[in-house]
This record gives C-alpha cells, sequence and structure tokens, in this order.
C-alpha cells in the first residue's frame, strides 16, 4: 500500500492535485481540513473546539487530530493507497503518523511538497476565498496561517529529507503539468 502525504503551504493547490490522484490511481485522500469542517458544518463538539483554533489560523492539538486521522484511515482501508493531505503539520505529528501507520504495518510512502512563492500562495488564498466563503481565506489569517506554516510545519521538509522520502514538485504553473511531475514521483514507489 502506497501512504503519501501531500504537502505545502496554504494555497499551494494539495486539494488539486490530490483529487487528481484519487481519479487516476485510486487512492483514498484524507484531508484533514475537510474533515474538520465537516465536523464544524454539523456542530459537533470536536467541531467547536477545532473552529476555535481553524478561527484564530492555529493548529489543531496533536492528540485530537491523531485520533481523528486514525478513525478515519481505519474506516477507508484496505485499499490501494492513501493521501494525508494537511497531516502532519508538526514533527511530532509525523511521528505520531509514523507510529500509527507502523501499528498497521504500514508506512509513510513518500511526502510530496508542493513548492509555491509565498505572493501567489497568497493571491491564491484570496480568490478562493472570494468564491469558496471561507471564514479564513482573508488576507490578515493567510498572513498568520503561512507564519504559523513557516514556523511549524516547513521544519518537516528536513525531516523527511533525513527519514529518505522527500520529494520536492515545482508547484506553479499548469494544473496538468504539476500533475505530471507528481505522478513520476508516484511511478516510482
Amino acid at each position: 500500500m502506497i501512504n503519501i502525504v501531500i504537502f505545502g503551504a496554504p494555497g499551494s493547490g494539495k486539494g488539486t492535485q490530490s483529487d487528481k490522484i484519487v481519479d487516476k490511481y485510486g487512492f483514498k485522500h484524507i484531508s484533514t481540513g475537510d474533515v474538520l469542517r465537516e465536523e464544524i458544518k454539523k456542530g459537533t463538539p470536536l467541531g467547536a473546539t477545532a473552529k476555535q483554533y481553524i478561527d484564530q489560523g492555529q493548529l489543531i492539538p496533536d492528540s485530537l487530530m491523531v485520533d481523528i486521522l486514525a478513525s478515519v484511515y481505519d474506516s477507508l482501508c484496505p485499499c490501494e493507497g492513501v493521501i494525508f493531505d494537511g497531516f502532519p503539520r508538526t514533527i511530532a505529528q509525523a511521528e505520531s503518523l509514523e507510529a500509527l501507520l507502523q501499528e498497521r504495518g504500514s508506512q509513510v510512502s513518500a511526502m510530496i511538497d508542493l513548492d509555491v512563492p509565498d505572493a501567489l500562495l497568497v493571491e491564491r488564498l484570496v480568490n478562493r476565498g472570494k468564491t469558496s466563503g471561507r471564514a479564513d481565506d482573508n488576507e490578515a489569517t493567510i498572513m498568520k496561517r503561512l507564519d504559523v506554516y513557516y514556523k511549524q510545519t516547513a521544519p518537516l521538509i528536513e525531516w523527511y529529507k533525513n527519514e529518505g522520502k522527500y520529494r520536492h514538485v515545482h508547484g506553479v504553473g499548469e494544473i496538468d503539468q504539476i500533475f505530471t511531475d507528481i505522478c513520476a514521483v508516484i511511478d516510482k514507489l
């Protein structure tokens, strides 16, 4: 089974590319953002807790995310592969993900990093906010999210490099060309 961490700053195209991977390879997609937004929409206690963090541009506590992730992962498997979108976001979460997968006889196959310059990220997110209605896609929150990304999430690049699982993909240009580059990585796994 192939487990991929699709990685990048907010607005890098993780969701768009994950949808294309699902269509081509039949993998399952776990978007922690989608899972959390669904919980918020349902008005669950988890959703209410998550909303407080999200509205402030903060990360959800690790223990809460790992519990959610384990439940969703188990409900999707067995399958050909799983894309983790929006998780892990910290080294502690990466270690928790490795432990979770090892308990199930698996591991992360690769971390695919969609690299996009900040100015383009902000532009993409502001434009998405105009059409999606997502409360976190406004310029002030976007800047907080990018700050959190660089302080807490970007260190995962070095962590996955040390694990030998890091794969860089230039996340700028035509969506289909970016996807072709991603497929080149997946096809080698």
